[in-house]
């Protein structure tokens, strides 16, 4: 039955299945075919699957981000980030990765970083010179960082499906998310020397200031969202509920760039992807809890264990699977398939399930990007003029570099623990 199993699930994920089906579709067929349990419990498990308080900041959030993407904010934290870092070499460049971060910090999801960041800057990137596959390159590896940066959708599953803190996982991305985009900085001003893009004229005090002032409550988001998490005012997932007041206050109060039509327009397109997040979380627990209750799980982390119980050997190979998993996998559905698993046998050889969530996320945010099924490579296309073969030319340069940023990540574990630490002493 195991092989049946592993052969219906890879041939439902090769014929290009959507991916809810493939997970509980296999489920469904071996428990029909076995005959030993009722067809019910797949309904009672999915349910429970997305019963969990963590997952309801799972809308709220991405509600946030749409509302402040349509409000207005994305053009002025871009506009802000370009008065602060314009004048320098790459300016430009680095302008759209710490767009990204800042709106990562707001939407926690890729594909809208890419999409809202991207619609302002691609163009911007290749009329000051930047090549066309370096500039959206840059865009769709910049948009990862959405996951990474804290609130991270990704980061709330790996917490749901594992118990541990919310809190202490956001702290991490911190770090993380930093030293990632660090990297394509650094990249970004090596591209612009090399190829002598020109430099923006210097703003003066006076424009900085009112860059400031205007995008200074949208940049509060990420200020409220972890200030109030942080300071004991309210759990993750109330903060998720505040954000989206302080986003409809600001977008409609403040800047006043939302009709009616738009904001009912946001809230389809919360309610779209939150189905889509929902259903892939709730099949995906299906898959779980059939591996847990056959003894699959525990015969798949044996067999891991079995190859070396060296935590250093151990993250490679972890690195690796999960990295060629992200090839086909959304970081949400990996987290819930692989993450159970994964922490069960960080747990056995000492890797700490904070650190290893952290690694876990920077191994999905770059299969966001990664050729075949990366969801970036798919949402460039919104872009413009730029297909889907162009994208996948212009990220391969960034998946080597965002590979770099992961054995950092993997290897210099002060980098994401040092803030949790700091925090929440009893990690």
């Amino acid at each position: 039955m195991t092989t049946i199993f592993f052969s219906l699930l890879g041939i439902l994920l090769a014929s290009s299945a959507p991916l809810f089906i493939a997970l509980a579709g296999t489920v469904v067929i071996i428990i029909w075919l076995d005959g030993m349990m009722p067809m019910a419990i797949v309904i009672e498990r999915m349910f429970s699957g997305i019963d969990s308080f963590a997952l309801m900041a799972i809308p709220f959030f991405v509600l946030t981000g749409n509302v402040m993407g349509v409000g207005g904010l994305s053009r002025r934290i871009i506009r802000f980030a370009d008065l602060i870092v314009g004048r320098l070499t790459g300016g430009l460049g680095i302008t759209a990765v710490s767009s990204s971060m800042f709106f990562g910090a707001i939407s926690g999801s890729s594909p809208a970083t890419v999409v809202a960041v991207g619609g302002i800057l691609y163009p911007a990137l290749k009329t000051a010179g930047y090549r066309p596959p370096f500039s959206i390159g840059l865009i769709i590896a910049s948009g990862s960082l959405g996951i990474i940066i804290p609130p991270s959708i990704v980061m709330i599953v790996y917490a749901a499906v594992t118990g541990v803190s919310v809190g202490a996982l956001f702290m991490a991305g911190i770090g993380a998310g930093l030293v990632y985009g660090l990297v394509f900085i650094l990249y970004a001003v090596f591209h612009a020397w090399r190829h002598d893009v020109p430099r923006s004229p210097a703003p003066s005090w006076a424009e900085i200031w009112e860059g400031l002032k205007d995008a200074s409550w949208g940049l509060g988001v990420p200020i409220v969202i972890l200030g109030g998490i942080y300071g004991g005012v309210f759990t993750p997932t109330e903060a998720a509920a505040v954000s989206v007041i302080y986003a409809l206050f600001v977008s409609a109060v403040i800047y006043r760039e939302k009709t009616i039509a738009e904001l009912f327009a946001a809230v389809r397109d919360s309610a779209a992807t939150t189905a889509q997040i929902m259903i892939i979380l709730a099949a995906a627990a299906v898959l779980a809890w059939y591996l847990t209750s056959t003894g699959l799980a525990v015969a798949i982390a044996d067999g891991i264990l079995s190859l070396s119980q060296n935590p250093i050997h151990l993250f490679m190979l972890i690195n690796v699977t999960v990295l060629i998993v992200g090839m086909f996998l959304d970081a949400a559905s990996i987290m819930v398939i692989l993450g159970p698993l994964l922490y069960k046998v960080g747990l056995q050889v000492g890797i700490d399930p904070i650190h290893l969530g952290v690694v876990l996320t920077v191994n999905g945010a770059i299969g966001m990007f990664t050729p075949p099924f990366g969801l970036n490579l798919f949402v460039a296309s919104s872009l413009g003029d730029v297909t889907y073969e162009q994208a996948v030319r212009g990220a391969l340069p960034f998946i080597a570099l965002a590979i770099l940023a992961l054995a950092v990540v993997t290897y210099v574990p002060e980098i994401s623990m040092q803030l949790p630490r700091t925090l929440y002493p009893g990690i």
